[in-house]
Order: structure tokens, then C-alpha cells, then sequence
């Protein structure tokens, strides 16, 4: 029978210490069979000289990086969210009952597991995470010159267009009461937001070309709702699909279905469990918002659809039903990679 090993990276505290694996190997009837600490220099020649077996880690910074090097020495490798390796640790955490715990947690048949992710859909996260952090930049520096502004008697409106003319403005013209030292600092301040605008935009362009050159990002373009950023989040976030085994489990996943707290035979639903990765949700969600907007007035089965559901339930719960929707219309056409068929989509949920 198949042996079956666990190992915990964790990353020391103290200046100076090298990133350090505690391992915990098991035998096919759950006996102890190994407990050692490894350097990360020593690793990969470690589990060379192990027989295949199933290794766990939890999904960190660097396991996605590790499941291929382990892969590629013949081990099954299976990443498992932090959150579902917490119930099974024993007395109190340190990295060697992590690893216990991470043992134990990929051996129960009904756990729910990490999707594995190439190099490319790596690359492909990267450009999104950076242009997830420069847009949060240029929001909190679009803030805090609203604020400044502010404190001197000038209200800009949020909308980010305004600001940019209100600065233009100011930057141009003297005859206010502003001082000289605030409006050279404002002046800073519009360069730099036109400077992340620039870079924001560069992104932008990247994803687009990733885009035009994805067949399977041109296919889940055509769905309404779903754009280039958000087409490629998703294939990249979306490893293997065989982790999912239908379109609920995807959107569970995502956090688009509702939190439940049901007992003694009655369901209580709440609210969306917003679960998962947020950046993928509000994309959804946010795409959702635009496919409403645009289904005013037309005709066809899915606009028709759309309607009905507004006219019953406030916009945003219509916006994330139909997230949820295209979230189940993804996965069957990453899973069956198929083609995007709105008539059939709307027939399933009739």
C-alpha cells in the first residue's frame, strides 16, 4: 500500500535563520514512521531518496513552487488550506504539530484541497497582484488628497475624474487662498497619481495581451459579465479542475454561495459565505454589476432572465446571483472545455 507523507514549511522568526521543514511521515496504517527537520537546502535531495508517496503541505508562500519539484521526483502532492489544518492540531502550535496535523488532514477522504498552479498561471497571478496593489495605492492616494483638500475649505467630489481636473485646476490657476506650500505639494501629489495612472494602465495592456493569446481566456470572455481581467484571474487561479466536482463547489470556492447555520432540520441561509479569494469575487461580482446594467431593453432568454430577477430582488442580490451563475457556467466550460452556449446555460436553469 502507498505510504503516505506530510511536511510543514515554516518560515523562522529570528534574523539570520534559514526557512526550515519539519516533517512527518506515516505508513499505510497511520504509524509514525518519520519526524525530522530539514533545511531548505536539504529538502529536495530528502524526498529523492523517499519512494513515491502523498506529500502535504499547506498552501503558503512557495508551495505551489514546491508541489512541482516534488512532482517532478514522482510524489502525489496535495496543497490543503491553513483554515482546514487548524481542528487537527494537538495541544499547542509549533511546526512539528502542524506537520502532524497536516498528516492527518490530507488523509480524510472528504478534504477539500488547493488547486496545483503552473509556472504561467503563477506568472499570470503576479501581473494581477501588482496591479491589485498599485490600484490600492492610487485609492488611498486619491484619499488622503481629498482629505488635505479638505482641511482647506476645497471639497473635491469622489469620483477620481473630478479630482484629476479638480488638481489640474488648482495646480494652474492662484487666485484662491491656498498656500504656496500646499499647492507644490498638491503638484507632487498629481505627478505621482499620474504616474500610477500610467503604470496601472501598463498592466493593464499586459493582461489584455495575455488575453488575445489565451484560447481558453477568449472563450470565457464571451460570457456576459466576464472581461479580460477577470477571464485571466480565473484561469489562472483555477490549477486543476478536477478539485471541483461540479460548478457549486466552484462557486462555494469562491464565496458566492450562502452561509448556512442549519440544525435540528431546519435551514437557516444568510448572507454570501465570502469565502476564498476576494479579488475573484469582486471581479465576478463587479462584472455581474456591468452585465445588468446592460441587459436593459434587450430580448433574448438570459437578458429576459436578468430582468425578472431585478424587478424581484435588489440589485446587488440579483448582482451576485448572477456571479454565481457565471462562477457554474466557468467551470463546466473549463472543465468540459467547451465553448460558451447562453441558450443552453439558460434550458439548466429553467
Amino acid at each position: 500500500m502507498e505510504s503516505r507523507t506530510s511536511a510543514a514549511a515554516k518560515e523562522e522568526c529570528h534574523a539570520g535563520r534559514s526557512y526550515r521543514f519539519a516533517v512527518h511521515g506515516v505508513d499505510a496504517r497511520g504509524k509514525i514512521v518519520l519526524r525530522k527537520t530539514l533545511r531548505r537546502d536539504f529538502v529536495s535531495r530528502f524526498f529523492a531518496n523517499l519512494p513515491p508517496c502523498m506529500v502535504g503541505m499547506e498552501a503558503s508562500n512557495g508551495a505551489h513552487c514546491w508541489a512541482q519539484v516534488l512532482t517532478d521526483l514522482g510524489h502525489q502532492v496535495r496543497l490543503i488550506s491553513p483554515q482546514f489544518v487548524t481542528p487537527y492540531v494537538k495541544s499547542n502550535k509549533n511546526d512539528r504539530n502542524d506537520a502532524e496535523a497536516i498528516c492527518e488532514a490530507i488523509s480524510r477522504p472528504s478534504m477539500r484541497f488547493v488547486p496545483p498552479k503552473s509556472t504561467e498561471q503563477l506568472a499570470v497571478q503576479a501581473v494581477h497582484r501588482v496591479r491589485r496593489r498599485l490600484i490600492s495605492d492610487r485609492v488611498k492616494l486619491v484619499n488622503q488628497v481629498r482629505g488635505l483638500l479638505a482641511e482647506h475649505g476645497i471639497v473635491i467630489p469622489r469620483d477620481i475624474t473630478q479630482l484629476r481636473r479638480g488638481l489640474a485646476e488648482l495646480v494652474a490657476h492662484c487666485n484662491d487662498d491656498l498656500s504656496e506650500l500646499v499647492r507644490s505639494l498638491m503638484r507632487e501629489l498629481r505627478e505621482e497619481l499620474a504616474e500610477l495612472d500610467r503604470r496601472i494602465a501598463s498592466y493593464d495592456r499586459r493582461i489584455c495581451e495575455i488575453f488575445r493569446n489565451s484560447e481558453p481566456c477568449q472563450r470565457l470572455g464571451k460570457i456576459e459579465g466576464i472581461g479580460p481581467i477577470t477571464a485571466t484571474a480565473l484561469t489562472a487561479a483555477v490549477g486543476d479542475r478536477t478539485c471541483f466536482k461540479n460548478g457549486r463547489q466552484f462557486a462555494a470556492w469562491l464565496g458566492l454561495v450562502p452561509k448556512q447555520r442549519s440544525s435540528g432540520g431546519r435551514a437557516h441561509l444568510f448572507g454570501i459565505s465570502k469565502r476564498g479569494d476576494r479579488y475573484l469575487r469582486t471581479l465576478m461580482i463587479h462584472g455581474a454589476r456591468a452585465a445588468l446594467a446592460r441587459a436593459g431593453g434587450k430580448q433574448d432568454a438570459r437578458s429576459l432572465w436578468l430582468g425578472k430577477l431585478r424587478q424581484r430582488r435588489h440589485a446587488n442580490v440579483a448582482a451576485v446571483a448572477l456571479a454565481n451563475k457565471n462562477a457554474r457556467i466557468v467551470w463546466a466550460m473549463l472543465a468540459g472545455n467547451t465553448a460558451y452556449e447562453p441558450e443552453r446555460s439558460m434550458k439548466a436553469a429553467a
